[in-house]
């Protein structure tokens, strides 16, 4: 098989200029953009088009289901499916992205979002737990395909030795598409105040169905087909690198979740008195900020960019993160001001997380292998699928019978798993940096 040239990367946008052999037209070039670029910017435009009906289903299924008299245990068991089929999703999804190529698989994921959403469209009597918790296993498939998808498809499109440019441009999708879902957290609670449940779903629905249809129009490239068929034995790791990376992410997510999923939206509601749309507008701008920290990662966490960050950096963020909620909960119990302390709290830990989040999906795109990157790639997404499952569902039931200062208590020692599995990270690589 003839090795394709390697590419040129422009100063402006670290992405490949140059088309690839055998893909340039003949004769002279027009100016413009080069088909990476317009590919990446598909792969994008997709990626936050899933992302805004997702972060609004998200919130319109805890805020409906609240004003039916749903429990916060019940709430979470709603998420159950959609958690546990994004384990599978991630782990075969990454087989599947190898074998038919990441535009077929991102694809899947836009389709499968549009039936997820159609199914809610029947009426509220007809709209029971085991309906809903089907209607969320779609929506988990189809959110972890199209999202290991996009991860997969930048490191792609940037040749190998652009690991500055490829930094760069993770946390920038990374960064966009929280900043998207926090978007669609009030576009959620919009939609259920203006449309209703039911006219909520179709809409979305609809605007989805669109770029499902633009998508199959304009992405073409085979991006992420092996060189050969992948064996479905290869979807598990056998890199001590990529382990320890995803046990780190598994356990920062379940800290994550275990109170901010279910807990802390019902807290605001209920404790602090908060309208539901303040609730929803609030937990927006959180995630709206949340994620342009994530794309201003890179200019704080390394020192030039012939240097991206590695494992240490990661640990020493992941110390920070890892007192936060104790912090949090302490000042909660003492400060006579629990909602306030709450409030400032969570600014300074979106930031925090915002970093070690940012950091953990630049390492994973950069350390995967080039040739079948989507196998590594959801490999470590399902670890992160693991995390938000286990941690929804502490969310729920440590939130119902203990409060949200519990929730806080068992998000400070499950960071403590996310720091143990980077340190030991980090020991491995300075062993293998010695040999």
């Amino acid at each position: 098989m003839a090795k394709t040239p390697k590419t040129s990367v422009s100063a402006q946008s670290g992405l490949s200029t140059a088309e690839k052999s055998g893909q340039a037209k003949p004769g002279p070039q027009k100016p413009g953009l080069s088909s990476d670029v317009k590919q990446y910017l598909v792969v994008t435009f997709n990626y936050w088009a899933f992302t805004l009906t997702d972060g609004a289903l998200r919130m319109l299924i805890v805020l409906h289901f609240y004003q039916l008299g749903y429990s916060p245990l019940a709430i979470a068991s709603l998420f159950l499916f959609y958690e546990f089929f994004g384990i599978v999703t991630n782990l075969t999804g990454g087989w599947l992205g190898a074998r038919l190529g990441l535009n077929k698989t991102m694809n899947i994921g836009l389709f499968l979002q549009i039936i997820a959403l159609s199914m809610l469209l029947v009426p509220s009597a007809q709209l029971t737990v085991i309906w809903v918790m089907a209607a969320q296993a779609v929506s988990g498939i189809a959110k972890d395909l199209n999202k290991m998808s996009a991860k997969s498809a930048i490191k792609l499109l940037l040749p190998e030795e652009a690991q500055g440019a490829l930094y760069k441009w993770v946390a920038i999708l990374t960064g966009s598409k929280n900043a998207l879902k926090g978007v669609g957290f009030f576009l959620g609670g919009l939609l259920l105040t203006l449309l209703g449940f039911q006219g909520a779903m179709a809409a979305m629905a609809g605007a989805l169905a669109l770029v499902w249809i633009l998508s199959l129009v304009l992405l073409k490239k085979d991006l992420g087909k092996k060189s050969f068929k992948p064996k479905f034995t290869e979807l598990l790791s056998k890199s001590a690198s990529l382990n320890w990376l995803s046990a780190a992410r598994f356990f920062l997510f379940a800290s994550r979740d275990v109170w901010f999923v279910i807990a802390l939206p019902i807290y605001l509601s209920t404790s602090a008195g908060w309208p539901q749309s303040a609730v929803g507008a609030f937990l927006a701008c959180w995630v709206i900020g949340y994620g342009a920290m994530q794309a201003f990662t890179p200019a704080l966490t390394r020192s030039s960019k012939k240097a991206p960050p590695a494992a240490g950096t990661a640990l020493n963020w992941a110390l920070v993160l890892g007192v936060m909620p104790w912090l949090i909960g302490l000042a909660m119990l003492f400060s006579g001001e629990p909602l306030w302390s709450l409030l400032l709290g969570l600014l300074l830990y979106g930031v925090v997380f915002a970093i070690n989040s940012s950091l953990h999906s630049y390492l994973i795109v950069a350390s995967a292998n080039r040739d079948g990157v989507s196998l590594d790639v959801g490999f470590y997404y399902m670890a992160n699928a693991a995390g938000r499952l286990v941690g929804t569902l502490l969310s729920g039931w440590a939130f119902q019978t203990y409060g949200l200062l519990a929730c806080l208590w068992i998000s400070g020692l499950l960071l403590l798993g996310a720091v143990l599995c980077t340190w030991a990270l980090k020991r491995h690589q300075q062993m293998l940096a010695v040999g």
